[in-house]
């Protein structure tokens, strides 16, 4: 299965969308999917409904750093990798949807309850977040 129809499908069977695009990329560095999906749970929906950051771009951002991240005092280059391939991330999705935000993507302010049901009212859910879930993990496949 393509990873990105993975993401996607994970996110529909009702994981967060963090943990839908980590765990689409786990295995492959070495992380089983349960571990992977638990690890990422907290991030989804602006990292836990607080209305921040994307979860499918934290999810990217964990994929990035798993593979690439600084393991060893002294390994500056992993960093600086890391670093450069987030921003790379960042930058193609912001261009794509004009913001990593999650309130700014989805219009609604996610840590305030009445917005929250308005925005899973509108069904934005099934149809907004599974566009950056694919999206994420599309931008992961041609940088990494």
């Amino acid at each position: 299965m393509i990873r990105s129809d993975e993401a996607v499908a994970s996110f529909s069977a009702g994981f967060t969308c963090s943990a839908a695009v980590f765990s689409a990329f786990s295995r492959e560095l070495g992380l089983d999917v349960e571990t992977a999906r638990k690890i990422a749970c907290g991030f989804g929906a602006g990292v836990s409904r607080s209305g921040n950051i994307c979860g499918a771009v934290s999810g990217a951002i964990l994929v990035i750093g798993l593979k690439y991240g600084k393991a060893n005092a002294g390994d500056d280059h992993a960093t600086e990798k890391t670093r450069t391939l987030v921003r790379e991330f960042l930058r193609q999705f912001t261009e794509r949807h004009g913001s990593v935000n999650c309130t700014e993507l989805l219009g609604w302010n996610l840590a305030d309850p009445g917005e929250y049901e308005h925005a899973r009212d509108e069904g934005l859910f099934k149809t907004r977040c599974p566009v950056f879930v694919r999206d994420a993990a599309e931008i992961l496949d041609r940088i990494l």
